[in-house]
């Protein structure tokens, strides 16, 4: 009988609700949102975890679900006052809730914002819980999982986590909170407890998959390993010389090396201002693009050391990522020792579908070395390697045959792996599972709406 109903509830959520109902007959069954997905961040803001949220929900929406994402007022774009409180798109509905903006730049204003966030998420949730949605909660905040587990708990909503990022242990690499506080203790039982309670466990890497087993060994066969994306269509490799981003900022004739992103906490900048400071005499020009925590850092550094070859600019809008992207010939990808399986950088896949090499700075055991490797699409290097990451921008400054080499190879690998139809049906196939009671899942329903 459990099967039977799983089957019709599948059914029911991917198929849309015929028209010509009277709405008084029927107020219970049609339910315009099967899937609610809850994020902090979501565009306009520049954060790439709301970016990627959106592309998603888009590509969902067409394959016939019915999406409801709950989320914040701008908080990274400042320059937007506000976005619209309610959108509609077709099966798309979007609703905006009031953001703290609390010290912004502090980790304690990030945390107290993102409490803030939860508490107005979990009234929206009390609100809305009659519906029965699946719930997608990401990790932004990372307080959010906890909500699905309390839903679940007390309504009886199954929810699945998308992990950006692992807390607390990014608190504890960062020294915000030492280890063995009770604050991380306990927060490592609430995580055991909504991981086991979870329908399913979505992680960006193989090194978190390995980080979340090693915390609750139980919970295994409940992780996919599920990567970030970009757009094909959107970016697309373009000759620097018919750029219209590389001539305003005088880099057509200059080998440039690129960081577009956050430069936050978990990223390594020093060992990349370190390779600029060693490469100042050569005609290299570095581009820093974006903000964080460490932006004011690595332009002291720049004055301090006197360097004429370093650029820095603000967030770019999605429209202009197209032109950004493909305004360099190298492009840089870091994560701080000790990050490794606790972050994911999502700048690498926009920068293989621009067709550009790239240079990860990051551990050796990285998943990143792996992937760099199978794609043959740039190198990595150490924490702290400066030189040896200075040599290989110097090799492919004079090599251009070899740029544009790795930079078709790297579009390939990402065509065949990272683009957004390819993941959605991996998305999709996680919540065809959560819509199951048992292990076995009837998934030709669901193949047929991904395919």
């Amino acid at each position: 009988m459990e099967i039977t109903q799983a089957k019709w509830k599948l059914q029911r959520f991917l198929t849309p609700q015929p028209s010509g109902i009277k709405e008084e007959d029927t107020a219970k069954e049609q339910l315009p949102v099967r899937l609610s997905i809850i994020t902090q961040f979501y565009p306009p803001d520049y954060a790439p975890t709301g970016q990627l949220i959106e592309e998603l929900s888009t590509q969902l929406r067409h394959q016939g679900l019915h999406i409801h994402i709950f989320t914040g007022q701008p908080g990274y774009a400042f320059k937007k006052e506000s976005a619209p409180s309610i959108e509609q798109r077709d099966r798309l509905l979007i609703r905006r809730s009031r953001t703290a903006r609390l010290w912004p730049q502090r980790i304690r204003g990030k945390a107290v914002n993102g409490l803030l966030f939860c508490l107005r998420s979990a009234f929206h949730l009390l609100k809305t819980c009659w519906r029965g949605d699946i719930l997608l909660l990401t990790t932004a905040p990372p307080f959010l999982p906890i909500l699905g587990y309390l839903a679940n708990i007390c309504f009886g909503l199954p929810y699945v986590c998308l992990l950006y990022d692992l807390y607390p242990d990014v608190a504890v690499q960062l020294k915000v909170v030492r280890g063995q506080h009770w604050v991380v203790r306990f927060w490592n039982f609430i995580n055991r407890e909504i991981w086991k309670n979870a329908k399913g466990i979505i992680v960006l890497s193989s090194t978190m998959k390995e980080r979340i087993i090693a915390k609750c060994p139980e919970v295994a066969d409940k992780i996919t390993v599920i990567h970030s994306w970009a757009n094909p269509n959107l970016i697309v490799p373009i000759s620097k010389k018919d750029n219209w981003f590389a001539h305003k900022y005088n880099l057509v004739e200059k080998f440039t090396v690129l960081y577009s992103g956050n430069m936050g906490r978990c990223h390594d900048m020093e060992t990349i201002v370190e390779a600029a400071k060693q490469l100042q005499e050569q005609p290299i020009q570095f581009v820093f693009i974006g903000d964080g925590a460490k932006r004011k850092l690595c332009e002291e550094q720049v004055a301090l050391f006197g360097l004429k070859n370093c650029l820095f600019l603000p967030y770019q809008d999605k429209q202009y990522l197209p032109y950004s992207l493909t305004a360099c010939d190298l492009s840089l990808v870091s994560v701080s020792q000790g990050m490794e399986g606790l972050v994911a950088p999502s700048k690498l896949y926009g920068i293989l579908a621009a067709g550009r090499p790239v240079a990860v700075v990051c551990e050796e055991h990285s998943y990143l070395c792996e992937l760099v490797e199978e794609a043959k699409c740039g190198a990595t290097f150490r924490n702290g390697d400066a030189s040896e990451l200075a040599q290989f921008i110097s090799c492919l400054a004079s090599n251009k045959q070899l740029v544009n080499q790795m930079g078709k190879a790297g579009r390939r690998y990402f065509q065949s792996h990272f683009t957004l139809e390819i993941i959605a049906k991996e998305y999709s196939q996680v919540l065809c599972k959560a819509l199951v009671p048992e292990p076995k899942c009837d998934r030709s329903i669901l193949m047929k709406q991904v395919n």
